[in-house]
């Protein structure tokens, strides 16, 4: 998940090197990190953080570095402190090493681990990696993900509520994604992988029958649950700059087959499709009008409750602004985001979005879509470094039934 990034030391070192929002990234977002960006005008030179910063303290001498140039070959670790705060685990703590490096004729390689524990009670240990082979011909991906994570559920479907029917829920969680991916055409990449979804020790705060009856839903609830099986990937990716894109198209499907007899409670297939959108609203402004579509099918089964598509629950962790993670659970999801990105300052320092998003998932009983529930907010992005153009981004989202909360992210939220 993106998070805001605010300790001291974290922060200085954030401004010598961007390296870090590498392993923020989604698992393929890496395409194309080098390649140059597009030319727009502005009417004075572009700054970043690092510029103010030699401005209030000269004698500091701090000088921009971006992973981008990092030569064939060569490869370092960078070590992060941070501290942040997001509305499911509220203050945390954490240390993320990364660790980027190019072959000849790739794209930037990064692999990162981070250990954070939460306010919550939560700790998660992550390890992420994007590997790019000699000339982009393969790519391997990882998320390996050791979690204990109690959070609040509240049921299935649209129609349910924060301040009643809401289950406590705690659970023990291992994630194994893995990936290979080979280049058929430019920017066009098809693979296979395996996916895997461990969950032990599963309980929630009130009878169990009780949290079957408000759900709904008896799979997966209590005990252990497994999801386990092959992937089918399809990606296509012509953005030029994946933290920042300034135009391009990303689309992505993962068709996974979980099978009882590699380990899952139940054969299920389950399809997601995610598309991308960049488009500039003119080379002179520089601003941009990003578009958003994530969706998530089950194809036939029953998935673990704890597997279903959720609010919050991409990659990321971004779906949703507006809205606390899990608010919406379901078979069946479908999420669209709209967001324009303008300049505030014309140095490109200070930025700013506002943005508008909807989704919805399919009810237990009548399996149709049967209402859909819009968020809208705004926010600041502050330019971390302008070679790579990595934000820091502060987002307030106002969604239905008085939800509203704060969200950072080190990056765009997509």
């Amino acid at each position: 998940m993106k998070l805001l990034y605010c300790s001291f030391v974290g922060l200085l070192l954030l401004i010598v090197s961007d390296t870090t929002c590498l392993a923020q990234m989604p698992l393929s977002d890496t395409a194309a990190l080098s390649s140059t960006l597009p030319v727009t005008h502005s009417a004075s030179p572009t700054r970043d953080v690092a510029d103010l910063v030699n401005r209030w303290f000269p004698r500091l001498h701090i000088t921009p570095h971006d992973s981008a140039s990092l030569h064939e070959g060569k490869r370092f670790l960078i070590v992060i402190p941070q501290i942040g705060y997001t509305l499911q685990t509220q203050l945390l703590a954490a240390v993320l090493l990364n660790t980027p490096f190019r072959r000849p004729g790739a794209n930037m390689s990064t692999v990162s681990t981070q250990l954070t524990y939460t306010q919550n009670n939560q700790a998660f240990l992550t390890a992420i990696s994007q590997i790019w082979s000699r000339n982009n011909r393969f790519l391997w991906t990882n998320d390996w993900r050791l979690m204990h994570y109690p959070q609040a559920t509240y049921g299935l479907g649209m129609y349910t509520s924060t301040d009643r029917r809401v289950v406590d829920m705690d659970y023990a969680y291992l994630r194994m994604y893995q990936s290979l991916l080979r280049q058929l055409a430019p920017n066009f990449y098809a693979g296979i992988g395996y996916h895997l979804d461990l969950r032990w020790n599963i309980e929630s705060y009130n009878d169990f029958r009780e949290f079957t009856r408000i759900s709904g839903y008896p799979y997966g609830v209590q005990g252990r649950s497994v999801s386990s099986g092959p992937t089918l990937h399809v990606l296509y990716d012509n953005r030029q700059n994946s933290i920042n894109p300034t135009g391009g198209l990303y689309a992505n499907a993962v068709l996974r087959s979980n099978m009882e007899f590699l380990g899952s409670d139940d054969t299920y297939q389950s399809l997601l499709l995610e598309v991308r959108k960049y488009i500039p609203v003119s080379l002179q402004s520089g601003n941009i009008l990003a578009l958003w579509s994530y969706n998530s099918f089950t194809l036939d089964g029953n998935p673990p409750f704890l597997d279903l598509p959720s609010t919050g629950w991409d990659s990321n962790g971004n779906l949703g602004r507006g809205f606390i993670q899990g608010r919406f659970r379901g078979k069946n999801l479908l999420y669209a985001e709209a967001e324009y990105r303008f300049h505030i300052t014309d140095d490109r320092l200070l930025g700013g979005v506002i943005f508008a998003n909807a989704q919805t998932v399919t009810e237990q009983a009548s399996r149709q879509f049967e209402k859909v529930v819009p968020a809208v907010g705004g926010g600041l992005r502050i330019k971390m470094n302008k070679i790579s153009r990595t934000n820091l981004s502060i987002d307030y989202g106002f969604g239905m039934d008085g939800s509203h909360g704060l969200f950072f992210n080190l990056g765009e939220v997509f």
